[in-house]
């Protein structure tokens, strides 16, 4: 249940039984030599926009920039400033608080929104608390997932690639994005193995210095559609039984 799909009077009426929204988030970055810069983006909207679907939801609009800015010595990523991308989380936040909606479920696509969407929180929390009037009920209530996580997606990423998955550009998200979206495979040579992993990074001249072609400790040449789909599946179907359960709660 795409929220860009219904009319007024359609919202309207779901509001009447439920005030749950899930809400994708991503980024637009690069991910190694063959993974799409959408790749954040792209896959926790389709998995929000199947989770809806299962749990008959309302999907908001995807956040599709988000907090890159160690990414931005690669052509084409985008990034937000984190107090940029917090006033951006919190109008959408506002803005459908405003029409009655009061829990969040955030399904996130990029690691590197973790902290500021939590920040984000927080400044939502914060709003409402000081401007209400008193009381002990929350006036809404946010959510994080990212869609890796999860202990049946843990063992199954470890099953199909197991150390090789790596931190970024990893092999589970590549597949699945050769799964929804076949006719953008790209087709480079074995890359080898990745850069060791020796630290952190700061900027973006320091995270492209350490990892040169893009890739944290992973080997996507591996990546497959087949094993797209079964990423794919296991993220729809565990967190489509923790959004009903948090619709419920």
């Amino acid at each position: 249940m795409q929220l860009q799909m219904q009319t007024w009077a359609e919202v309207e009426r779901y509001l009447e039984t439920s005030t749950i929204a899930i809400m994708p988030i991503g980024s637009t970055e690069q991910h190694g030599p063959n993974g799409l810069i959408g790749t954040d983006a792209l896959s926790a909207e389709a998995i929000a926009l199947a989770v809806g679907e299962a749990t008959d939801i309302m999907v908001a609009p995807t956040i599709a920039v988000g907090m890159a800015q160690h990414h931005m010595a690669f052509k084409g990523s985008m990034t937000l400033r984190p107090a940029t991308m917090i006033q951006v989380i919190g109008d959408y936040v506002d803005s459908l608080a405003h029409h009655g909606f009061d829990r969040f479920y955030f399904i996130n696509g990029h690691g590197g929104n973790s902290a500021t969407i939590e920040a984000a929180f927080q400044e939502i929390y914060t709003a409402h608390t000081l401007g209400s009037h008193g009381g002990n009920e929350p006036s809404v209530r946010c959510r994080l997932r990212n869609w890796w996580q999860g202990p049946k997606m843990g063992a199954l990423i470890k099953e199909f690639f197991g150390d090789k998955d790596g931190m970024h550009a990893t092999i589970s998200e590549v597949s699945v994005l050769q799964h929804l979206f076949p006719e953008h495979i790209k087709s480079v040579p074995d890359m080898g193995p990745p850069e060791p992993f020796r630290s952190r990074w700061s900027d973006a001249a320091d995270y492209r210095a350490k990892f040169p072609d893009g890739r944290i400790g992973s080997h996507p040449y591996l990546a497959t559609p087949e094993a797209g789909k079964q990423v794919f599946d296991m993220a729809v179907a565990e967190i489509a039984e923790e959004v009903a359960a948090y619709a419920k709660d």
